[in-house]
């Protein structure tokens, strides 16, 4: 069931922006069939919003696709990349209650049914634990930064987008200046049309922007889920080594604690 969950909330940014694009194309060609105005009457001023997206053309339905997607991608991760998520609190309880009464064989079932970073970590180091403390800990350290990078997948789409955007934009303002300079080319001494003139360069720097207004903030929360991640990676890898530790002294100490109990009886 879990594995399941998982893979429903990473596809839910692609459906979200599946969804959003459907409605968009469903909305621009509900109004291009309905936005006719009768022969003969003046033509009305042009909204802002429909020459923005006349303007940006295909290539700006691709950048709302990838901002869509990219604001998605940013709730989830929010949802995802927690404290609480890697090291659940019920599961810190559970642990500290089980070792304190030295129930060592329910407190690996319990690590090892946890999909949390913590009960993954933990469960890798409790197995290891027979062959001595610092085996333990370094399987466990290992396993910390297989974690670790696995979390890291998860934001690299961001530093793509941050990438990609500024390259996208940069296309729409090679295809903008191209439709420019060919109205000019192809005057030929005749008059030049300033308004195809002035759409092509219009077409150019909003692509331009569009791109730059993608990029930025794909930027901005790729170093803040970085730098989330080494915090809740250091964080709970401190804590799994303090339950292992404890774990191995409670073990250490149980056979004398055995012995001792009848001689107080």
């Amino acid at each position: 069931m879990r594995p399941l969950m998982r893979r429903l909330r990473s596809s839910l940014p692609v459906l979200l922006t599946a969804a959003v694009l459907l409605v968009l194309v469903v909305g621009s060609v509900t109004f291009a069939q309905e936005g006719g105005e009768p022969t003969g009457a003046p033509a009305p001023k042009e909204n802002f919003l429909v020459w923005v997206a006349k303007c940006s053309g295909i290539i700006g339905v691709v950048i709302l696709g990838l901002s869509i997607y990219f604001v998605a991608t940013v709730i989830r991760l929010f949802l995802e990349i927690r404290q609480k998520v890697a090291a659940p609190p019920e599961l810190i309880q559970a642990c500290d209650d089980l070792i304190a009464a030295r129930d060592f064989r329910e407190l690996y079932k319990v690590a090892k049914a946890s999909d949390s970073f913590l009960g993954r970590i933990l469960a890798t180091g409790i197995s290891e634990l027979s062959n001595g403390l610092p085996e333990a800990r370094d399987a466990m350290e290992r396993a910390s930064d297989a974690g670790t990078v696995e979390m890291e997948k998860m934001i690299s789409m961001l530093a793509v987008l941050g990438t990609l955007g500024p390259m996208i934009g940069l296309l729409g303002t090679l295809k903008g200046m191209i439709a420019s300079f060919s109205v000019i080319a192809m005057s030929k001494g005749t008059a030049i049309k300033s308004d195809e003139v002035a759409g092509g360069i219009s077409e150019a720097l909003l692509l331009t922007f569009e791109g730059v207004l993608l990029s930025v903030p794909a930027i901005y929360f790729f170093a803040l889920f970085r730098n989330r991640i080494a915090s809740i990676s250091s964080t709970t890898t401190l804590l799994a080594d303090q339950m292992l530790r404890r774990i191995y002294h409670a073990a250490q100490a149980k056979p004398g604690a055995a012995a001792a109990a009848p001689a107080q009886k």
